[in-house]
């Protein structure tokens, strides 16, 4: 039987962001219930926030670009910090890195200025860890569709994701996990209308 306390469930709003520490053995569960929702996602050993995700190690480690189910998440000191254990879509995103004001402004022009991005998410929520601008390193993008073209140039394109796929990742350690809804409405990556989407923590044994 399940108690209150062994699942916990979360619906992140569209444009919102969203933080937890994950137990070692837990289960975090991104359900995208909408579909083509982009979810920005930082990770930290909760200990000690100077180990964090880092993308050239978790990349070297598995030898591609793309996250699926098997994807070990790597440290900047190249230790597990989550894997991921089921993966309804597949081919996340590990590149592309989170919008923001300044990158809005030099894509899409001047007038986006105002609009809210994921870094000023990861920089709000971050702050209440005691996280400032030096810690926000490069993200991972859940559901985000990021072709590599053959000149080397990155596409983002309407995503792979529908509505109640989901992607599910055990903590190997206590982990501070920040999350972006991303926010972006000036290119596909949200299908141009951002949705909320669902965060699951399952405890360690529990039965969902």
């Amino acid at each position: 039987m399940t108690s209150e306390t062994s699942v916990r469930t979360a619906t992140v709003a569209a444009r919102a962001p969203w933080s937890a520490v994950i137990p070692g053995g837990a289960l975090l569960t991104i359900t995208d219930l909408h579909g083509n929702q982009a979810v920005d996602f930082l990770v930290y050993d909760a200990a000690d926030t100077a180990v964090r995700y880092s993308a050239p190690d978790t990349i070297q480690a598995q030898g591609g670009i793309f996250l699926t189910t098997g994807s070990v998440l790597m440290s900047n000191e190249h230790t597990p910090l989550m894997t991921v254990t089921a993966d309804g879509c597949g081919g996340h995103d590990t590149i592309a890195g989170a919008c923001s004001k300044e990158s809005n402004t030099l894509r899409y022009g001047h007038h986006t200025w105002s609009q809210h991005a994921c870094a000023d998410n990861f920089l709000a929520e971050g702050a209440r860890w005691g996280l400032g601008k030096r810690d926000l390193v490069s993200n991972i993008n859940w559901y985000m569709n990021v072709p590599v073209e053959d000149d080397g140039t990155l596409g983002i394109v309407d995503g792979r994701s529908a509505a109640g796929l989901a992607v599910t990742l055990r903590a190997e350690r206590d982990v501070l996990v920040l999350v972006s809804n991303c926010p972006q409405i000036n290119n596909p990556c949200n299908g141009f209308d951002p949705t909320p989407v669902l965060m699951t923590v399952t405890a360690p044994g529990a039965t969902r």
